[in-house]
C-alpha cells in the first residue's frame, strides 16, 4: 500500500516568492541533515532548506556574470558545499561563509558534467568527457589532464553508490538516437561500456537506479508510456568493448483508458515508483499529476492532480517528494507499506485514505489516520448507509472502549456526535498516558475541532482550543488551519498564544496577525481577554488610557540632544515628546504587537508581504517600535523590564524591515514626517553617543589591563589622567 500524505510549500519561486528561481530550478540535493536540501538555481545561487520548518538556513551566490553549471551538493564527510560554475571554476565553502569571492577556489584543465556526494564515500566528480574522478584526487592537482572516454556523446543521467567500501559510478549517454551505459568502479578502475537495446518509435526519456547484491538494476522511462528495467552486474569476466543491454517490461503507465506520459520517475522501495506527468484519456483535457504505481501488482496505487503545472521534475529524499508547482516549490510526504494483492486492489482496509490533511508521523502514528481522510475516502457503501444503520452504527462503537480504536476511526465515529459529547470525548483521549505517538494524536484532536468549526460556522471552542495550545508542545505544522480559522474569527489571544508558543509559522501568516492586530480597535480589544505580562512593566495607564511616565533617563539618551546641543549637560528629565514619549497603543494592542515580535521570520519571505500593509497601520506600527526604541535606550543594559518583553534586537530588525518596505510611502506622507526626523535624530544622537565612549575605549582597556596586574589585597589610591 502507498499512500500520498500532508502537502506544504517550501518556497515560492521568483524575486516576489523569497528564492529568485526565476530560471528554473537545477536539482535539488540532500543537505547535511536529514530535515535539509539544497537548491540550486539555472543561475547564480544556491539555498540551504529546513524543510521542517520550511526556513532557509544560508543562501549563497556567484558573482554577477557567472553562472552555477552543475548541482551544489554537501560533503557529508567535512560539512562543507561544493558548487561549480562556468563548467570548471570549482568552489569550496561553509556554513558561515557568506562571500563566494573568498572562499577556496581550484580551476580545472576540463569541463564538469556534475558532482555526486556520497554519505560515506565522498564527493566523486563526473567530467562531461566521461572521466571521473574523487574530490581528494582532484584537489591535489586542479589542473592535472583529464581524459576524455566518450567522443560525440552527450552524457543525460547519471547516479553514484557505495559497493562496500568502493564507490561505483553510472551514466548514460546518447549519440545519433542509440544510448550508451557506463559503469566505473573507482577503486579498482575499472570501466565497462554497454549499448541499451533499440526501440522502435521510442526512445528513453528518464533514467533512475538502484544497487543490491552487486546488480544495478537500471530503469528507464520511454516515451511509449512505458517503465522498463535493466540489470548490469557489477562483476564482469568478458572482455567484449560493447555489450547490448537487454530490457524487460516492468509497467505500462495506463489505467480505465487513460495514459500517463510521464517526464521523471523515481523508486520508492522494491514494489513502488513514483511518476510525475501528464494524466490523458481520449477526448478530455490532459491533468498533470504526481502517481505512485505498485509495479509489482501493475496498479496505480493514489494520484494527485496538479492543476498549476510543474516543471516535470521530481526528487525525493527522507519520504518526501519534491516539485514545483506553479510558482512555488511543493512538498508532498508518502507512506509504503509492505506490498500485498489486498492493499494494491484497495480493498485493505485503510488503503482508500491517501489524502491526510495534517502533519503527522507516519513511522510513529501506525494505522491512526486523520478524520478528514477517513471523512474524504468513504466507501460508497458507508455513505449510503440509512439513518438507521448509522444510529446503530454509533450505538455499537459506543460500546467499545475508546482505547481499543485507532485515533482515526475514534474521530470517525464521532462525527455526528453532540458538542458536549465530541468534546468530552477529545478530553478524554487527550487525558491519556503520553505515547510515542501522542503529539500526532493532539494534532489529530485539533483537526477534527477546526473540521467541525468549518462544517458549523455557529461552533467555535474557543476555550478548548486555547487550553489545548497552552498545555501542549504544539506546531504550526501539525495543525496549519488553527491560526487559519482564528484569524477568521479574529481571536486575538489565541493569535497571540500561537505566535508565543508556535515556532514555525510561516512569513504570511505571521504578516496576517499583524495586520488584524493594527486593525482592531482599541476600545474592542479592552473588553477581550489579552496576556499583559510583555508590557505591564513598562507601560502604565490611567482611566483616560494615557502613560504615566515614572521612569528617569539612565545613560543620557535624549531626542533633543541632536538639535546642536550635544556638549551642553544631559538632565535627568526629559521632556515629552509627540513621538517616542507616550505609548502609541493601548497596552493589549501592545501586548499583541509584542507577540509578533517574537515570532521568528526569514526577511527574505516576510519583507513580500509587510510592503501590502496599509499605509496608516505602517505608521502606527513604526510609532510602537520607535517608543519602544526610546525606552530599552532609557536603560543602561537597553532591555526592557518585564517578561516576554521585546529585545533591542527584534525592535531595530522590525523598525529597519518596516521602513524597507514602505519608507517611500512614509516620506509622502504629512503624518510620517515628523515621526522619521526625530527617528533620524535621536538615533543620529545615539551614533555620536557611542562614537564619544569608542574613543576612550582604548584608555579603559588599558586601565583593565594594569589593574589585572595589581595585588587586589593592597590598598592604594591612584590618580590616572586619560588623554
Amino acid at each position: 500500500m502507498a499512500a500520498l500524505c500532508e502537502s506544504f510549500t517550501l518556497c515560492g519561486l521568483g524575486p516576489s516568492g523569497g528564492v529568485d528561481l526565476g530560471g528554473g530550478l537545477l536539482a535539488l540535493e540532500p543537505g547535511p541533515d536529514p530535515d535539509h536540501v539544497l537548491l540550486t538555481d539555472r543561475g547564480r545561487t544556491a539555498t540551504l532548506f529546513k524543510v521542517s520548518d520550511q526556513k532557509p538556513l544560508g543562501c549563497w551566490s556567484v558573482k554577477h556574470g557567472q553562472i552555477l553549471t552543475c548541482p551544489v551538493v554537501c560533503n557529508f564527510e567535512t560539512h562543507e558545499y561544493i558548487a561549480v560554475h562556468d563548467n570548471k571554476v570549482l568552489r569550496i565553502w561553509k556554513n558561515e561563509d557568506i562571500n563566494l569571492d573568498k572562499v577556496f577556489k581550484a580551476t580545472l584543465s576540463a569541463d564538469v558534467y556534475r558532482i555526486h556526494s556520497l554519505p560515506s564515500g565522498g564527493p566523486v566528480v563526473l567530467f562531461k568527457g566521461g572521466a571521473v574522478r574523487t574530490l581528494d584526487v582532484l584537489l591535489e592537482a586542479p589542473q592535472q589532464e583529464i581524459e576524455t572516454i566518450i567522443s560525440d556523446e552527450v552524457i543525460k543521467w547519471s547516479e553514484a553508490f557505495m559497493e562496500g567500501q568502493q564507490p561505483v559510478l553510472i551514466f548514460a549517454t546518447e549519440k545519433d538516437g542509440d544510448f550508451f551505459v557506463y559503469v566505473q568502479s573507482l577503486k579498482v578502475n575499472s570501466l565497462h561500456k554497454y549499448k541499451l537495446e533499440q526501440q522502435e518509435l521510442s526512445k528513453p526519456l528518464s533514467f533512475t537506479a538502484y544497487l543490491k547484491n552487486q546488480i544495478i538494476t537500471l530503469l528507464c522511462l520511454y516515451s511509449s508510456d512505458s517503465v522498463y528495467k535493466v540489470l548490469i552486474p557489477l562483476q564482469q569476466n568478458t572482455e567484449e568493448e560493447e555489450q547490448i543491454l537487454s530490457k524487460s517490461l516492468l509497467l505500462n503507465l495506463s489505467v480505465s483508458g487513460s495514459v500517463l506520459k510521464g517526464t521523471s520517475f523515481v523508486v520508492l522501495d522494491k514494489d513502488h515508483i513514483a511518476v510525475l506527468g501528464s494524466l490523458t484519456a481520449s477526448g478530455e483535457e490532459s491533468k498533470e499529476c504526481l502517481t505512485i504505481w505498485n509495479t509489482k501488482f501493475q496498479t496505480l496505487q493514489t494520484s494527485k492532480e496538479l492543476p498549476l503545472g510543474t516543471s516535470g521534475q521530481l526528487w525525493c529524499y527522507e519520504e518526501k517528494f519534491f516539485f514545483t508547482h506553479g510558482k512555488v516549490l511543493t512538498v508532498i510526504m508518502y507512506k509504503c507499506e509492505t506490498s500485498s494483492l489486498a492493499a494494491a486492489v484497495g480493498k485493505l482496509k485503510g488503503s482508500q485514505t491517501p489524502d491526510v490533511a495534517s502533519f503527522v508521523n507516519w513511522n510513529t502514528l501506525g494505522d491512526e489516520e486523520l478524520v478528514v481522510s477517513l471523512q474524504s475516502q468513504q466507501p460508497v457503501a458507508l455513505k449510503s448507509e440509512s439513518k438507521m444503520t448509522l444510529r446503530s452504527r454509533k450505538n455499537t462503537a459506543a460500546k467499545v472502549q475508546p482505547d481499543t480504536l485507532p485515533v482515526g476511526q475514534l474521530l470517525l465515529n464521532l462525527k455526528d456526535a453532540s458538542t458536549t459529547a465530541f468534546e468530552d470525548e477529545l478530553r478524554q483521549l487527550m487525558s491519556k498516558a503520553q505515547t510515542p505517538d501522542f503529539q500526532a494524536t493532539i494534532g489529530c484532536v485539533v483537526t477534527a475541532l477546526i473540521n467541525r468549526c468549518k462544517a458549523n460556522p455557529k461552533y467555535y471552542p474557543r476555550n478548548f482550543l486555547l487550553q489545548i495550545v497552552q498545555t501542549r508542545d504544539l506546531s504550526y505544522s501539525l495543525c496549519p488551519d488553527l491560526m487559519a480559522v482564528a484569524l477568521e474569527k479574529k481571536d486575538v489571544h489565541l493569535l497571540q498564544t500561537c505566535l508565543q508558543r508556535f515556532p514555525d509559522i510561516p512569513e504570511e501568516i505571521t504578516y496576517a496577525c499583524l495586520k488584524v492586530f493594527l486593525s482592531i480597535s482599541e476600545a474592542y480589544l479592552q473588553r477581550i481577554d489579552v496576556n499583559l505580562e510583555s508590557v505591564i512593566c513598562y507601560i502604565d495607564v490611567e482611566l483616560n488610557n494615557k502613560e504615566v511616565k515614572t521612569e528617569i533617563v539612565e545613560n543620557g539618551f535624549n531626542a533633543e540632544l541632536e538639535q546642536d546641543v550635544w556638549d551642553s549637560k544631559i538632565t535627568k528629565e526629559t521632556r515629552p515628546t509627540m513621538d517616542g514619549e507616550f505609548c502609541p497603543v493601548g497596552p493589549q494592542k501592545a501586548a499583541l504587537l509584542n507577540a509578533v515580535l517574537h515570532s521568528a521570520y526569514s526577511e527574505t519571505f516576510l519583507l513580500p508581504h509587510l510592503k501590502n500593509l496599509p499605509a496608516q497601520q505602517a505608521v502606527l506600527f513604526l510609532r510602537y517600535l520607535y517608543y519602544l526604541y526610546v525606552k530599552c535606550s532609557e536603560k543602561i543594559n537597553t532591555a526592557l523590564p518585564g517578561m516576554s518583553s521585546p529585545t533591542i534586537n527584534q525592535i531595530m530588525d522590525w523598525m529597519c524591515l518596516l521602513l524597507d518596505a514602505h519608507f517611500t510611502v512614509m516620506v509622502m506622507l504629512p503624518e510620517a514626517k515628523q515621526l522619521l526626523s526625530n527617528l533620524h535624530k535621536f538615533v543620529r544622537a545615539q551614533v555620536r553617543f557611542y562614537s564619544e565612549l569608542n574613543k576612550i575605549e582604548g584608555s579603559l582597556r588599558e586601565l583593565q589591563r594594569l589593574n589585572h596586574q595589581k595585588d587586589s589585597q593592597t590598598y592604594s589610591i591612584e590618580v590616572l589622567e586619560i588623554i
